[in-house]
């Protein structure tokens, strides 16, 4: 899978935007960042997971899917290994990811508290 694949899949999302953030590409929905793209280096890619979900996505394709190290990994940060990972995955993963966000997103206009400003240079048609 390309770094192009990774973008496409993560703008097919719903509300799904692409932004930058600290000199790479990342993927939000309602200002919350769910995915990443090309950090460390031009072949990864990155998902926001749960703890959980990082330990099934690992398990079922480690040559894939590796938490990031540290505190962020440990909280459910997971890079994509884009070469190596299976695209199916990737969209799970990456649709994992978006959900999680997506839910947090809902649960702060609950609480009536106002949405992240989006600034998106590239949103997606859904």
């Amino acid at each position: 899978m390309t770094p192009e694949d990774f973008r496409t899949m993560a703008l097919s999302l719903p509300g799904a935007e692409e932004r930058e953030h600290m000199d790479h590409p990342d993927f939000r929905v309602g200002g919350r960042i769910f995915a990443t793209l090309g950090y460390p280096d031009k072949q990864r890619g990155m998902v926001k997971l749960f703890p959980d979900q990082q330990a099934a996505f690992v398990a079922a394709d480690p040559r894939g899917f590796v938490a990031v190290k540290g505190a962020w990994g440990k909280q459910g940060c997971t890079s994509v290994l884009l070469e190596s990972a299976k695209k199916v995955k990737v969209k799970e993963a990456l649709y994992a990811a978006w959900r999680n966000a997506s839910v947090r997103v809902a649960l702060r206009k609950l609480e009536g508290k106002t949405p992240r400003k989006s600034t998106s240079r590239r949103a997606s048609a859904v």
